[in-house]
């Protein structure tokens, strides 16, 4: 596949998730097939005032590439500012995506996100500011609408591709639904009859046979997958394998925990162990859900700061689970 200049391996995508999409889960996502990761939202306000947490969030490991930063903002001026200043500057990101969106209330508040749906010109302003000083191919990440009454998906996708964005990605929920009820193909498919520039479908792939399905029915160019990538990056894995007509199979108990801890070796290398295992804990939390005596586990791991001591405990709940494999 390709986005603008940029050709990717695949068409499966890690959708940017804040607090979860940082060096370390990209590369485990990139290793297990994802065709293309993107960061955790960036702010264009934090990057123009030059703020030292935001620029951290655009750490770019090697391993990584194909990465989109995917930037948030309502100020034309500043946004394009921040690419040419910032963003072009890096040799390391290959696509730049504007979240129009983001759903949650603090992003919401200010403009930003989904709450640039409501202002259709305001769209047209920023992506046609941004790709005219980009470097790197534009991209848009939008929702059907800000609810109900106002769902304008069809209109916002001309305007995003005649202001110049090579790519939009779709997720089929208005922005008051968050991430409730049902997402709606119907809109992803209509999105990509309305325009010529590759369309990536997002919302309800739970499962690597939703994606297939996504691809069915919509006819859309890539899925975005989310949520159910924390803790099982092996989804990007068996979405390819189902695509080109393979089985598809599920990760073994030694598999997750083995690359639990590959993940959090990576994690403490990059951001240091405190950090390290602090952010990691969640993660640790999703690899392990559903397995047996979990929350035990997790509670143990909760209460630890010891990047071995953790590593130790989840060797010793490996053996565990196949010692009672063995005797069950």
């Amino acid at each position: 596949m390709r986005i603008g200049s940029v050709d990717v391996k695949n068409n499966i995508f890690l959708a940017p998730m804040a607090g979860v999409t940082d060096s370390s889960f990209r590369i485990i996502c990139r290793e297990m097939g994802a065709g293309l990761v993107y960061t955790e939202m960036v702010s264009s306000k934090g990057l123009y005032y030059k703020d030292k947490k935001t620029y951290d969030i655009m750490s770019i490991e090697n391993g990584e590439r194909p990465v989109g930063v995917q930037i948030f903002g309502s100020d034309p001026d500043i946004m394009a500012e921040v690419v040419s200043d910032h963003i072009n500057k890096r040799n390391d990101i290959d696509v730049i995506d504007i979240n129009m969106g983001c759903p949650a209330p603090k992003v919401v508040k200010n403009g930003d996100g989904s709450a640039l749906l409501k202002d259709i010109d305001l769209i047209g302003k920023i992506v046609s500011n941004v790709v005219k000083v980009a470097e790197k191919p534009v991209t848009v990440k939008i929702r059907k609408g800000w609810d109900k009454e106002n769902i304008n998906a069809l209109k916002v996708a001309k305007i995003i591709e005649e202001s110049g964005a090579q790519g939009i990605t779709i997720h089929g929920r208005t922005r008051d639904m968050f991430y409730s009820g049902e997402a709606d193909w119907d809109i992803i498919r209509e999105v990509k009859k309305t325009v010529k520039i590759p369309v990536i479908g997002n919302g309800d792939i739970y499962e690597p046979k939703d994606a297939v399905e996504m691809f069915r029915y919509t006819g859309c160019d890539g899925v975005m997958i989310g949520r159910s990538a924390r803790g099982n990056p092996w989804i990007f894995k068996r979405v390819l394998r189902l695509i080109q007509g393979k089985e598809d199979f599920l990760p073994t108990e030694e598999e997750i925990i083995h690359t639990a801890i590959r993940h959090m070796e990576l994690i403490c290398s990059i951001k240091g162990e405190k950090r390290g295992i602090k952010e990691m804990r969640k993660h640790l939390s999703w690899y392990i859900k559903g397995m047996r005596n979990s929350a035990v586990i997790k509670n143990h791991i909760n209460q630890m700061n010891d990047k071995n001591e953790i590593e130790e405990l989840l060797l010793e709940y490996l053996r565990e689970l196949r010692h009672n494999l063995r005797s069950g």
